[in-house]
């Protein structure tokens, strides 16, 4: 079975080397929905897959990372990367072109390796990450599964080479919330949210 729950961010960018002009060499932004898709062959306590009062947390600050930031390309310009920095308190940087494809990619290897971390405690049946759709905008959406997540043909994504500004870790109910998935540390889900 599969349940699925709906993100929203507001977000800029530049994609550079696409064929749109305006798109590879203007700012601009895009109203995102993000569609996180879970699998699993049996229920929890409440015969639910997963509680969508879960999400509202440490996932929900993961995908918001990009809610009113800037997107970077790792590789874009290193004065405009510089320039970005210095001027938008809200930034990332990804070590891929954040595109809507990528986008995909990315938040679905940030929110598997979450979910790989959780310590689940409502009796959950081997609740696993199974799509993440980016809907840039209304008419035009990317989808990524695991396989494309970890695609070697599509680029490995590093999940070090994720960076994110001062001030989006400081909104982060838990300050050191990426840095705490990449070390490993375990989440324990509570017992009522």
């Amino acid at each position: 079975m599969i349940i699925r729950k709906i993100f929203k961010f507001e977000n800029t960018h530049i994609v550079r080397n696409c064929s749109t002009k305006k798109c590879r060499s203007s700012i601009h932004g895009h109203s995102y929905k993000v569609e996180v898709l879970f699998s699993s062959n049996g229920f929890d306590n409440a015969q639910m897959i997963y509680d969508f009062g879960l999400m509202k947390g440490d996932m929900k600050d993961l995908i918001e990372v990009f809610d009113h930031s800037i997107t970077l390309w790792k590789y874009d310009d290193k004065e405009y990367i510089d320039a970005m920095k210095k001027f938008s308190d809200r930034w990332v940087e990804l070590p891929v072109s954040p595109t809507a494809e990528q986008f995909a990619r990315v938040i679905f290897i940030m929110v598997d390796m979450l979910l790989k971390s959780t310590v689940f405690v409502n009796n959950e049946a081997r609740v696993e990450l199974d799509s993440i759709v980016v809907h840039e905008t209304d008419s035009s959406y990317a989808k990524a599964d695991r396989d494309d997540a970890y695609n070697p043909i599509f680029g490995i994504i590093n999940p070090k080479e994720i960076i994110f500004s001062d001030a989006i870790c400081e909104d982060f109910n838990n300050a050191n919330l990426w840095q705490d998935i990449l070390s490993g540390k375990k989440f324990t889900n509570k017992n009522i949210v």
